[in-house]
């Protein structure tokens, strides 16, 4: 029998849900037995499925029965030496495998434009970041990966760096040789972690693109619920090689995850393995065939143009505005009740799932009616050449997180803010990368980028930061 046909945590959850036992035990709604009445229409099917550690449901932080049975089943499908279950999403993954590698004042080399949970990572382990700067790339007019040249330099001149953490693919699907880059920072003795949050159906033999994890990166975290039919939440935590300290990891894994995991979402990581072992040639004919007639809708429009994924993900779909802003076209398309996964100043991004989930039909005619409504509109704004978002050439901390520990705070206004050091990261969100760090010291262009972002709309973390922020007072401690 192929092993990877069973579901063991999802069986022995639905087995023990059709049972009719009695709950003298949490979760609150008792089995769905009490619950709101506005809400169980919807919820009643699950409800009995959202079980707690009793006999025979075993626990994610000492599998030892269906949960380890998963698990397992999972590392044999992406081949790897161990493979976690993750309820907090990639972000706790990425918080474990930091603080499992790199400790206080120690380096860890890790792209400018990473996830904010990166850098949470790096600050609660006190480490010390060497940025790479991404490069801007003119045609696509947005930043992608830094040079592979830059990459290497930095590992050459950083040889006593602990660890290197890149993000593959980013989230525009784009993706980097990471070969060379892999062997160079093994040479020197360097652990590699990668942020594969959106890459976890590379392990389909169906794309042409590999993961992380066959390159021999040592640490590999995907989320689930991106790009496979996974509840939101879902992720994987993957460990290729023998470089890993596991007893010091799963330690820190217990630490960033809850102590009472949702077997919800842990029957859906079962699940989503199953669904990427039965992934069917026939089925990813389909999807390709499904997305390249897409494409060709998308491409039938003024006011757009479709950018080739031939060296990306397939199942990204990114379109460069060209004579309206993309917030005239985010907001025509979400009125035919199409929504993007992200838009910026000069993109938007669609992602397809693995399987049609909508007709072209439907699409075809949303882009008729939007072609027309964005003819009988202005063009409001330029289409921005140069990047908002701007990134130095050389960034670094202009304070240690230690020392950040120590430092008080202020609250100041923008108009002042010229020259502080931020004692907080402002993030736009979408996509999640700081614009400015904590510990960063506020530029005259970052300024500029923050309040035109707010002109705009743009959403940012924290929120109620239209007037100021807060920064670290010079020289005083707690």
């Amino acid at each position: 029998m192929n092993m990877q046909l069973s579901t063991p945590l999802y069986d022995a959850l639905l087995s023990f849900a059709r049972r009719e036992t009695v709950s003298l035990h949490v979760p609150g709604h008792k089995n769905g037995q009490l619950f709101p009445e506005k809400g169980i229409e919807l919820f009643q099917s699950v409800l009995p499925l959202d079980m707690t550690e009793i006999t025979g449901m075993d626990d994610l932080h000492a599998p030892e029965g269906i949960i380890m049975e998963a698990e397992k089943l999972a590392s044999e499908w992406f081949d790897t030496a161990k493979t976690f279950f993750l309820v907090n999403g990639s972000t706790s993954g990425n918080l474990a495998m930091i603080l499992a590698t790199v400790g206080a004042g120690e380096k860890i080399i890790v792209q400018r434009n990473c996830h904010k949970s990166i850098m949470h990572g790096i600050e609660l382990a006190g480490a010390l970041p060497i940025f790479l700067t991404p490069n801007w790339n003119a045609e696509k007019k947005r930043y992608t990966y830094p040079l592979e040249e830059t990459i290497k330099d930095t590992i050459v001149h950083n040889q006593d760096a602990k660890a290197i953490l890149l993000t593959y693919p980013d989230y525009f699907g784009e993706i980097i040789d990471l070969t060379p880059i892999i062997d160079l920072a093994h040479r020197y003795n360097m652990i590699v972690l990668i942020d594969e949050a959106h890459g976890c159906h590379f392990s389909l033999p169906s794309i042409p693109i590999q993961s992380a994890v066959e390159l021999d990166a040592d640490i590999v975290v995907q989320s689930a619920h991106k790009m496979t039919p996974a509840l939101t939440m879902t992720a994987y935590l993957h460990i290729r090689t023998e470089r890993i300290d596991l007893t010091r990891l799963t330690q820190y894994l217990q630490i960033v995850q809850s102590s009472s995991p949702s077997y919800l979402l842990l029957a859906s990581l079962d699940l989503a393995r199953y669904y990427l072992a039965t992934y069917s040639d026939k089925m990813a004919e389909e999807a390709r065939l499904f997305i390249e007639q897409a494409r060709k809708l998308f491409k039938e429009s003024p006011y757009w143009i479709v950018e080739s994924h031939e060296d990306g993900d397939p199942f990204k779909c990114t379109l460069q505005a060209t004579n309206r802003t993309t917030k005239q076209i985010q907001q025509a398309f979400e009125k035919n009740e199409i929504f993007p996964e992200l838009v910026t100043e000069n993109h938007l991004l669609f992602v397809f799932g693995l399987q049609p989930s909508f007709s072209l039909e439907q699409l075809e005619q949303a882009i008729t009616h939007i072609n027309e409504e964005l003819n009988n509109s202005k063009n409001s704004d330029k289409i921005m050449e140069e990047p908002l978002l701007f990134y130095e050439e050389k960034e670094v901390l202009a304070l240690s997180y230690d020392e950040m520990k120590k430092r008080k705070t202020v609250w100041i206004d923008w108009e002042d803010s010229i020259g502080q050091i931020a004692a907080e990261a402002i993030i736009p969100y979408p996509p999640g990368i700081p614009l400015i760090m904590k510990g960063e010291k506020i530029t005259k262009k970052k300024r500029e980028q923050v309040l035109k972002l707010l002109k705009e709309g743009h959403k940012l973390q924290p929120t109620s930061r239209e007037k100021g922020l807060y920064v670290f007072e010079n020289g005083r401690r707690r």
